[in-house]
């Protein structure tokens, strides 16, 4: 292996793996993205570097200057690897409603957390709104540069970057691409992209049933991490996705525990949900197809409440 300078060096270029039990029955692949050899097994690892370095280059982010953000987990880690790298003070607005396995990981890294409490454990709109509002005070407050991940534009250019990856991976074709929704960053950034490689790919998005807003549904709690933040975040855009799946909790977490059982990809809920629109998306477009989607993160993030749905 060729030598790097830092950590942050080994981010990106990620294998991109073809599922063998879990399958479609009209024959049809489905190629996973797994983002767990990332430093902090997340695919956020990608998006973070990107925002921080933007703010780095133009001015915004001085040396040794403090950053803020709000985040249910992987962006936090991803920044406090990031920040522990840089020589920049983090500090974190989260929630007791997110893997405190995540929150555990933030500190290690070095980051201050802020936890805001949520309603018996889940994730909603007003718990979101609440976070992203605690974090800008608390940039106003420490005179800190705050990325705001659901504002933030810097991020898109890890996906362009990530689709890039995926489209010579897969052989120069996708017929569809399928990701869960967080800030809509990683689905607009690679559906952009992508779109310069082939006008024939589908994208589709995929949404917490219980939280359906981006289908048209009322907002409420669900407890898929890191995805469905209970209104329509404003890096969404009309026409970036052909189609919009939903996947509830309970059909996120069974897919996850049998692609840890079946194809030895142990991955969080956000990927279960994934999986499961993938299937369905393959189904749809004949044996020939080639459809896309990411595994996320690790199931190592989620180890205490995995603990609580395992059968005895």
């Amino acid at each position: 292996m060729a030598k790097t300078d830092t950590i942050l060096d080994t981010i990106g270029n990620t294998p991109l793996l073809q599922l063998r039990n879990i399958v479609p029955s009209n024959g049809a692949r489905i190629l996973v993205k797994v983002e767990s050899p990332n430093p902090t097994a997340s695919m956020k690892d990608r998006m973070a570097l990107a925002m921080i370095t933007a703010a780095e280059a133009d001015g915004r982010l001085q040396p040794g200057g403090a950053v803020v953000e709000y985040t249910g987990g992987s962006t936090g880690v991803s920044l406090a690897l990031i920040c522990a790298v840089k020589k920049h003070p983090l500090y974190i607005v989260t929630s007791d409603a997110f893997a405190k396995e995540k929150l555990d990981h933030m500190r290690l890294l070095g980051a201050e957390l802020t936890i805001i409490p949520s309603e018996n454990g889940k994730q909603t709109e007003e718990l979101t709104r609440t976070m992203i509002r605690e974090a800008h005070l608390l940039a106003e407050k420490k005179g800190a540069y705050i990325t705001a991940q659901m504002d933030n534009t810097d991020q898109l250019a890890a996906y362009s970057t990530l689709a890039d990856e995926l489209w010579e991976q897969a052989g120069g074709r996708i017929d569809a691409f399928v990701q869960s929704i967080g800030s809509a960053a990683c689905l607009r950034g690679t559906s952009e992209r992508l779109r310069h490689h082939s006008d024939k790919t589908r994208f589709v998005a995929v949404e917490p049933a219980e939280s359906a807003v981006l289908s048209g549904g009322p907002t409420g709690a669900h407890n898929i991490d890191g995805i469905g933040a209970g209104y329509v975040v404003p890096l969404w855009q009309d026409g970036m996705a052909d189609e919009i799946k939903t996947v509830s909790t309970d059909e996120a977490r069974k897919m996850a525990f049998r692609m840890a059982r079946e194809e030895g990809l142990f991955c969080g809920l956000s990927t279960g949900a994934n999986v499961v629109a993938a299937l369905q998306v393959a189904e749809g477009l004949g044996p020939d197809a080639t459809v896309v989607t990411m595994m996320c993160d690790s199931g190592m993030k989620y180890l205490s409440n995995f603990s609580r749905h395992l059968e005895v």
